[in-house]
C-alpha cells in the first residue's frame, strides 16, 4: 500500500529534540551548545591521509622507494580494486550546472547496467578496469553483469546481481555534471529506493523490453508502477523511459514491440501525473551494447532524437534558489577527523566557516569543511551533493532527516499536521489510529492518523459536509497526521509517501 499526500515539505522536519532534552538538560526551543571536536578548523580534511602515509613502519624505506615486494603487492591490490575516476575540472574552469538523476524500475531491468555503461562511454571508468571486470564476472558465471560492478561495488549486491542500497557514481558532459542515483529494484528495497528519489532532478525509468520481462514488470506486482507513482511524488517532474535491452534476441530491435511498450506505459504514467508531451521521453537502447546511449543507433531508425547522454546534457537547466534560506537535509551522518554529514543541498548556499543550525534539536554547527562529489571547495549552490564536516555536535546527535539551516531563517518542526492523502493502492480500510511509515525528503518516520477530516472528490474538489469514519482505495480525503502547516513564496512543493507500517521482529 502506498498513500501520498501534497504539502510544502522543506517546511517541516520532524521534531527529535525531546530525545536529548534528558541527556543535554536543555530545552528544546532553546539552542544547545556542545563540545567541540577534536579537530580545529584550520587543519585539512586531508591531513590525516598524509599523516598515514608518512609513519614509519608503514614499509617505505629511507630514500621514498618502495621495496620491490611491497611495489608488487600494492600493483596487485590495485588491481583488485580499480575505483572509477574523479571529476575534477581544470584550474579556474567555471563550474558545470550539477543533475542528480535516478534511475528506477523493475528489478533485472538493466539500471545498474546502463549506469556501468555510461561511466564507461564518458570516461570514468577505464577499459582495462571493465576488462577486469568482465574476467571476474566470467568466473562466476555472470557474464552479462559486469557493467553494473561499476555502480554495485558491495560484494553482496555483485553476487545476488541486485542493487540493495543506492549506488552513486558521477560523470560530466559538455555543459553538466551529473550524479547518477542507482534505486534498488527490489520491492523490499522501496524505502531505499524512495530515499534516492527525494533526492534526484530527474528520473529515468528503465523498462526490459525482453517478452515475458515488461510484462512481470509492469502488472500488478511489478516495481515498474509503483517506481513511476514514487518518482513523482518525490517531486520528478521529468521522465526519460529507457525501453532497454532492444538487442535482446526475443526483441531484435523489433520497432512493433518498442510500440507496444510506450502504448502500455503511457496511460498509466498519465494517470500517475506526468504529461506524456511535456514530461515524458521515450527513446530505445541496449545497455549492454551501449547502442543510442552515447550516439545514434543504426539499429532502430524509427527513432529520430538524440541519444541518451546528449539529450540529458541538451536539458534546461533547473530553476535552483540560490537567494533562499539555507536548507540541507541529512542523508547520512560519520565521524572522520570530526562529524561529517551527507546531503543534497536544495536552498541557499553554504561556505567554509559559516554558522549555522542543526534542526530540529537546535545545535549550533560551524562548518570546517566541504567536499562537492568528492572534490574540496569553498563554497557550494543549491543541487550539490556535499559531504560537510561540522564543529560542535556529535556523530550520534544527528539523524538522517535533520536538516542544516540558517540561524537567521530555521526550518519549521512539529509533531502534528493536516494532510491531504491520495491512496493509490490499499486493500483494507483506514481510519483513526491507523499508523503507517511517512518518508519526507530524507526523514522516514512512523506516524498515526488521529482524525479523518473530510473526503474531497477528486475531479470538482469538493469536500464532503460529514466526517467520514473510515476511507478505502480511490479517494481523497485530507486526515490529520501529526508536523505544521505553513506557507513560505521560497519553498519548493514536494509530495510525501506513506507506506503501510510492517512490524519486523529483531534479530538476536
Amino acid at each position: 500500500m502506498r498513500m501520498f499526500l501534497e504539502t510544502n515539505y522543506q517546511a517541516y522536519t520532524v521534531d527529535e529534540s525531546q530525545k536529548y532534552c534528558d541527556s543535554t538538560g536543555a530545552s528544546p526551543s532553546e539552542p544547545v551548545e556542545n563540545g567541540e571536536t577534536e579537530m580545529s578548523p584550520e587543519e585539512s580534511w586531508e591531513h590525516k591521509e598524509e599523516i598515514s602515509e608518512a609513519e614509519p613502519g608503514s614499509g617505505s624505506l629511507g630514500n621514498g622507494r618502495l621495496p620491490e615486494e611491497s611495489t608488487h603487492e600494492m600493483m596487485e591490490e590495485e588491481e583488485e580494486t580499480p575505483k572509477p575516476k574523479s571529476v575534477v575540472g581544470p584550474p579556474g574552469a567555471p563550474k558545470k550546472v550539477h543533475v542528480n538523476v535516478v534511475f528506477v524500475g523493475h528489478v533485472d531491468a538493466g539500471k545498474s547496467t546502463i549506469g556501468g555503461q555510461i561511466m564507461y562511454l564518458t570516461g570514468m571508468v577505464d577499459k582495462r578496469t571493465l576488462e577486469k571486470y568482465e574476467r571476474e564476472a566470467k568466473e562466476k558465471n555472470r557474464e552479462t553483469w559486469y557493467l553494473s560492478w561499476a555502480l554495485d561495488p558491495n560484494q553482496e549486491e555483485r553476487d545476488k546481481g541486485k542493487t540493495l542500497e543506492v549506488g552513486r557514481a558521477y560523470f560530466e558532459t559538455e555543459k553538466k555534471h551529473f550524479t547518477i542515483l542507482d534505486a534498488p529494484g527490489h520491492k523490499s528495497f522501496v524505502p531505499n529506493m524512495i530515499g534516492g528519489a527525494s533526492q534526484a532532478d530527474l528520473a529515468v525509468l528503465v523498462i526490459s523490453a525482453r517478452k515475458g520481462e515488461f510484462e512481470t514488470g509492469f502488472e500488478k506486482g511489478g516495481q515498474t508502477r509503483e517506481h513511476a507513482m514514487l518518482a513523482k511524488t518525490a517531486g520528478v517532474k521529468h521522465l526519460i523511459v529507457l525501453i532497454n535491452k532492444m538487442d535482446d534476441p526475443t526483441v531484435n530491435w523489433s520497432n512493433e514491440r518498442y510500440e507496444e511498450c510506450k502504448e502500455k506505459l503511457v496511460p498509466f504514467l498519465k494517470k500517475v501525473g506526468f504529461n506524456p508531451k511535456k514530461d515524458i521521453h521515450f527513446m530505445p537502447c541496449s545497455g549492454l551494447t551501449g547502442a543510442n546511449l552515447k550516439e545514434q543507433s543504426d539499429f532502430c531508425p524509427c527513432y529520430i532524437g538524440l541519444p541518451f547522454i546528449p539529450y540529458l546534457d541538451n536539458q534546461p537547466n533547473f530553476s535552483r534558489s540560490v537567494d533562499g534560506p539555507i536548507r540541507l537535509p541529512i542523508v547520512d551522518k560519520y565521524k572522520d577527523m570530526g562529524t561529517v554529514v551527507l546531503g543534497k543541498l536544495e536552498s541557499g548556499s553554504i561556505c567554509k566557516g559559516q554558522q549555522l543550525v542543526m534542526m530540529p534539536n537546535k545545535h549550533n554547527v560551524e562548518v570546517l569543511g566541504i567536499l562537492s562529489d568528492d572534490v574540496k571547495t569553498d563554497t557550494v549552490a543549491p543541487g550539490e551533493n556535499l559531504k560537510i564536516r561540522l564543529k560542535g555536535i556529535e556523530e550520534e546527535e544527528i539523524l538522517p532527516g535533520f536538516i542544516l539551516c540558517d540561524p537567521n531563517n530555521l526550518c519549521h518542526s512539529g509533531c502534528r499536521f493536516d494532510a491531504q492523502i491520495v491512496i493509490i493502492e490499499h486493500k483494507s480500510i483506514i481510519c483513526p489510529g491507523y499508523n503507517a511509515v511517512l518518508h519526507i525528503h530524507t526523514c522516514i518516520e512512523e506516524v498515526e492518523i488521529t482524525a479523518l477530516i473530510c473526503l474531497v472528490d477528486k475531479k470538482p474538489g469538493e469536500k464532503s459536509k460529514t466526517q467520514p469514519r473510515f476511507v478505502k482505495q480511490i479517494k481523497y480525503e485530507p486526515s490529520a497526521l501529526r508536523p505544521l502547516k505553513t506557507s513560505l513564496r521560497w519553498m519548493r512543493v514536494r509530495q510525501l509517501q506513506l507506506e503501510k507500517l510492517k512490524l519486523v521482529p529483531e534479530k538476536d
